[in-house]
């Protein structure tokens, strides 16, 4: 049985295809369609597979439709972690990035984790979250404008296009709380969501926005396993940065990272100390302390990823009495 090394560019309507066979590689383009994918694969069905993409967003979904019915392994690759890989180059076109792929996955393979499809649940929220997010961005935009009106006074257009903006925003708001509606309807309706939602609630300072947000990109913590992991994710673990004897800064987080997700642990942060529990009391004692503000509350948001995987891992919900280290 021969092992193929499939390296596959992703764009809106084609797919193009670099297969490498025991060191031959050949290029090919088909439609970026469920019927074209199985066409290609199924004269690939009885061979050794490896297929890897780069992460695509919705560009993704004939492929994830296609791909559980061929034992392949399959491998979902990060935009940023392709970039970084590549060195040092120059030039840029669809064919020449297949091939990118096809040796990155040659070469990482061992070090990358196998893609596993989601289920339906996870799919609609993780789409119905995009959309909530757009309009929010959307919404922000919309009240930013408002202070700009008023310079509009003088030719008399400051009112009319104040209600054109309430009236957008007021339909946004609709929106955002029927797409919210649906979400909650979704992990309701499934037993295992419904728990790990259940735990995560019990959280303080955690609330609806941030317990979707922790189960859409863990996948119902199927992917993401590993608590530092996801805070390593979400941006919230301090790096040390030093080199020899001339270069020593204080640990820092890295840009490299979830900005939504470290947005919504931060607002769950900032909830949490307001409360009477554990949170707040380790952020008062490590502020008396001396420490910075907001270092302290970084902290807090890395003990309530701690906390919640903790708790789905135990398949308990919070105490208060939990001790905190």
């Amino acid at each position: 049985m021969k092992k193929i090394i499939i390296g596959i560019d992703i764009s809106s309507k084609t797919l193009d295809i670099c297969l490498n066979t025991e060191g031959c590689t050949e290029h090919f383009t088909i439609a970026n369609q469920v019927k074209a994918i199985h066409v290609f694969f199924k004269k690939l069905a009885c061979e050794q597979v490896v297929v890897a993409m780069e992460n695509t967003g919705r560009y993704n979904w004939q492929l994830y439709e296609a791909l559980p019915k061929y034992r392949f392994e399959v491998y979902v690759i990060p935009a940023l972690h392709l970039k970084k890989s590549m060195g040092l180059v120059r030039g840029k076109n669809d064919t020449v990035d297949a091939e990118r792929i096809c040796k990155f996955i040659q070469k990482n393979q061992d070090e990358c984790t196998a893609w596993k499809p989601t289920s339906v649940n996870i799919q609609k929220m993780k789409v119905l979250l995009t959309e909530r997010n757009a309009r929010i961005k959307l919404k922000r935009q919309l009240l930013g404008q408002r202070s700009d009106y008023n310079l509009m006074k003088t030719i008399g257009l400051e009112k009319q296009l104040t209600k054109m903006n309430q009236d957008l925003i007021s339909t946004l708001e609709k929106q955002i709380e029927k797409l919210e509606t649906e979400i909650e309807k979704i992990v309701q309706a499934d037993e295992s969501l419904k728990a790990q939602a259940k735990q995560i609630r019990s959280v303080p300072g955690v609330g609806p926005v941030t317990c979707w947000a922790m189960i859409a990109k863990t996948e119902g913590f199927s992917t993401i396993t590993d608590p530092r992991k996801m805070a390593c994710y979400c941006g919230i673990v301090p790096f040390d940065h030093q080199s020899g004897t001339s270069v020593k800064r204080r640990p820092r987080v890295s840009t490299y990272a979830d900005k939504s997700m470290k947005s919504i642990l931060h607002l769950a942060a900032m909830s949490a100390i307001r409360f009477d529990n554990k949170f707040r009391d380790y952020y008062r004692r490590k502020v008396d302390e001396g420490k910075n503000k907001m270092s302290v509350l970084n902290a807090v948001r890395n003990k309530i990823v701690h906390t919640i995987f903790a708790l789905i891992k135990n398949q308990a919900t919070y105490q208060d009495h939990l001790v905190l280290s």
